[in-house]
C-alpha cells in the first residue's frame, strides 16, 4: 500500500515516543494537600483515604521531608481544629492550627512553597463555608472573615492563598486586604470553577467538614454547567486571581480545556479525595493497575491543559516521573 503519511512511524521505540511527546510534566507542577490537626504526636490514617494521614504540627515534618526528597516542593494546608463555632473563628485565629503549621514549616523547610486553603467549612459548627443567616450562607458577611483568614495565613508565612468557598467577590476582598497590609506579592489561586460534587466525600470525612444540614449547591456550581464556569473564572481574574483552579479533575477535564482556552493565567486542577479513594479501592480489589492508572489520570489532566496539579498521589507521581514512567 502506497501511504505517504504513517502516524505509526513516530511510535516505534520508547526514545522516539518520548521525543515527540506533546504533554510534558515535571514535579514542580505538583501540589500535595496536607491535613494538619490539633494535638501532638499524631499520625492518624484517614479511614476513607487509605495511605493518607492527619498530622499534628510536631509530626508533619516527616511527611514534608519525604515530599521534598521526592521533588515535590509545594504543599497546601488544610486545618482541622478542635473548636468550632458559628462564625468559624479558628480559621482566622493568629494561633490557629494552619497558622501554627505555617510557622513551623517555614522554620523547618524554608525552601518549600506553602499554600493555604482559605475557607470556613472546617471551622464552623454547622459545616457550611460561611456565616449563616437562617439556613443560608450570607455571602457579603462571609467575605470579611475570608479576607481576615487569608491575611492571617500570609502573616504566618503562606506563600500563596487559595480561597475555596465560592462566595461571590471573595477574590477582590482578599486581594484588597493583602495589598493594604503589604502582601502585594502574595498570589491568589482561586477555586474559581468548583462544582458541587460527590467526589468530595472522603475529604469531608478527613476534615470533618460535612454540612450539618442541607448541601452546598447554593454556592458551589451545578455540574451540568460549563459556561457558568467560564464566567466564574473570568470574574475572578478581574478581581485579581493569579491562578484559576478547576475542581474536581477527573470528570471535569472538559472544563480544564475550556478554561485554558479562555484565560491567560495558569490553570490548576485538583484531583480530589473521591478520585484518590476510587483508585485505591479498585487497586486493592485487583481490578486496576494502581501505578498505571495514577500515571494515566495525571497525564490526562495535563493533556487537557492543566499547568498545576493538586493530588494526593503527588509523591508517587514525582517518583514515576524520575523513573521515566510518566512526564
Amino acid at each position: 500500500m502506497n501511504l505517504t503519511t504513517r502516524p505509526r512511524r513516530l511510535r516505534y521505540g520508547e526514545t522516539l515516543r518520548k521525543m515527540v511527546r506533546e504533554t510534558r510534566m515535571d514535579p514542580s507542577s505538583l501540589i500535595y494537600p496536607l491535613f494538619v490537626r490539633e494535638g501532638s504526636g499524631i499520625t492518624e490514617e484517614i479511614p476513607t483515604m487509605p495511605g493518607q494521614y492527619r498530622y499534628s504540627v510536631d509530626t508533619m515534618g516527616e511527611k514534608l521531608a519525604s515530599l521534598q526528597n521526592a521533588g515535590v516542593s509545594s504543599v497546601m494546608f488544610f486545618g482541622i481544629p478542635d473548636h468550632k463555632d458559628e462564625v468559624g473563628s479558628g480559621a482566622y485565629d493568629a494561633n490557629g492550627i494552619v497558622q501554627r503549621a505555617l510557622r513551623q514549616a517555614r522554620k523547618d523547610f524554608p525552601n518549600m512553597y506553602l499554600i493555604t486553603d482559605v475557607c470556613m467549612c472546617e471551622y464552623t459548627s454547622h459545616g457550611h463555608c460561611g456565616v449563616l443567616c437562617g439556613h443560608e450562607v450570607d455571602n457579603d458577611k462571609t467575605l470579611k472573615l475570608l479576607a481576615q483568614t487569608a491575611l492571617s495565613h500570609a502573616e504566618a508565612g503562606a506563600d500563596m492563598v487559595a480561597p475555596s468557598d465560592m462566595m461571590d467577590g471573595r477574590v477582590a476582598a482578599i486581594r484588597t486586604i493583602l495589598d493594604s497590609h503589604g502582601y502585594i506579592n502574595t498570589p491568589i489561586m482561586s477555586y474559581a470553577v468548583k462544582y458541587a460534587s460527590v467526589f468530595y466525600g472522603p475529604f469531608r470525612d478527613a476534615a470533618g467538614s460535612a454540612p450539618a444540614f442541607g448541601d452546598r449547591k447554593s454556592y458551589q456550581m451545578d455540574y451540568h454547567n460549563s459556561r457558568e464556569g467560564i464566567k466564574e473564572a473570568l470574574l475572578d481574574i478581574q478581581e485579581g486571581a493569579d491562578i484559576i483552579m478547576v475542581k474536581p479533575a477527573m470528570s471535569y477535564l472538559d472544563m480544564v480545556a475550556k478554561i485554558k482556552n479562555e484565560v491567560h493565567v495558569p490553570v490548576a486542577s485538583y484531583s480530589v479525595s473521591g478520585e484518590y479513594s476510587m483508585i485505591k479501592a479498585g487497586a486493592s480489589l485487583g481490578y486496576i493497575d494502581e501505578e498505571k492508572i495514577i500515571c494515566e489520570t495525571a497525564a490526562s489532566a495535563f493533556r487537557a491543559g492543566c499547568d498545576i496539579y493538586l493530588t494526593y498521589f503527588a509523591e508517587e507521581i514525582a517518583g514515576y516521573m524520575k523513573e521515566g514512567k510518566i512526564g
